[in-house]
C-alpha cells in the first residue's frame, strides 16, 4: 500500500471524509460538492493522528530538509504544524487570518527572523487562494517560503496553476483521486458513482448533482 493509499485509507475509516453525491455540500465559495473532508476529526484518534503526524514528518524532512522553521496556517493547520515542529525539533509560529484586533495586533504568532526558511503546514487544499495568501503574510516578514505540505488536496487545477504561478512547492500526502479510487475498491462507493465523483473534480463551480 502507498502511503498516499494508507492516508485516504484512515480518512475514510474515521469518516474524515464524507462522500454524498445525491445530497451534497455547499462549500463557502457556494460550490457544490459531492465530497466533504474534515481532517480535524483526525485529532480525535490517537493512533490515526500519529500516523498522519509522522508522514507529515517524512515528507518535510524529505522535501524540505533545509527549512528553519514550520508555520501553521489557522485555525485547522495549526495542531498538525505543532506536532509536526515538535517531532523534528523545529521552531514553529502560525498564522492567523487576520491581524489581531488588540494587544501586539499580531498576524503571525511567535519567534521568527527575517531571512529564515519556512515551510508551511496546511491541513486542506482546494482552490489554494487562502493558503497562498498566508505565504503573502510570511513573505511580507522578510521569511523565505521552502514549499507547502498538506494533508488532503482535491487537486484542483486551479490550485496548481496558483501554486506554479506563486514559485512554492506543493506537497500532499493523499488526494483526491486516491480516494476515491480506494472507495470503490473498498465497496464505499459504486463505478456509477464514481464517474460522478471524478466529473465533478474536473469543473467543480458548475457542477449540478
Amino acid at each position: 500500500m502507498t502511503n498516499e493509499k494508507a492516508v485516504a485509507g484512515k480518512l475514510l475509516q474515521i469518516n474524515a471524509i464524507r462522500l454524498n453525491p445525491q445530497q451534497p455540500f455547499t462549500w463557502a465559495s457556494g460550490w457544490k460538492s459531492p465530497i466533504y473532508c474534515d481532517n480535524r476529526k483526525t485529532l480525535s484518534f490517537p493512533y490515526i493522528r500519529d500516523f498522519v503526524k509522522s508522514e507529515l514528518c517524512n515528507v518535510i524532512f524529505e522535501s524540505f530538509p533545509d527549512a528553519d522553521l514550520l508555520a501553521g496556517v489557522a485555525t485547522a493547520g495549526i495542531a498538525w504544524g505543532a506536532m509536526a515542529a515538535d517531532q523534528l525539533k523545529l521552531p514553529y509560529i502560525y498564522v492567523r487570518p487576520k491581524p489581531k484586533e488588540h494587544g501586539l495586533g499580531n498576524q503571525v504568532e511567535g519567534f521568527y527572523e527575517a531571512g529564515q526558511k519556512v515551510v508551511v503546514i496546511e491541513d486542506l487544499i482546494s482552490t489554494g487562494k487562502s493558503s497562498l495568501q498566508v505565504c503573502d503574510v510570511l513573505h511580507e516578514q522578510g521569511l523565505i517560503i521552502e514549499g507547502m505540505v498538506s494533508i488532503f488536496t482535491y487537486g484542483f487545477d486551479v490550485a496548481a496553476a496558483a501554486f506554479e504561478k506563486a514559485g512554492i512547492p506543493l506537497k500532499s500526502l493523499t488526494n483526491y483521486p486516491t480516494l476515491i479510487s480506494l472507495a470503490v475498491e473498498q465497496g464505499i462507493v459504486g463505478p456509477e458513482t464514481e464517474a460522478t465523483l471524478l466529473n465533478w473534480r474536473k469543473d467543480p463551480a458548475n457542477w449540478k448533482p
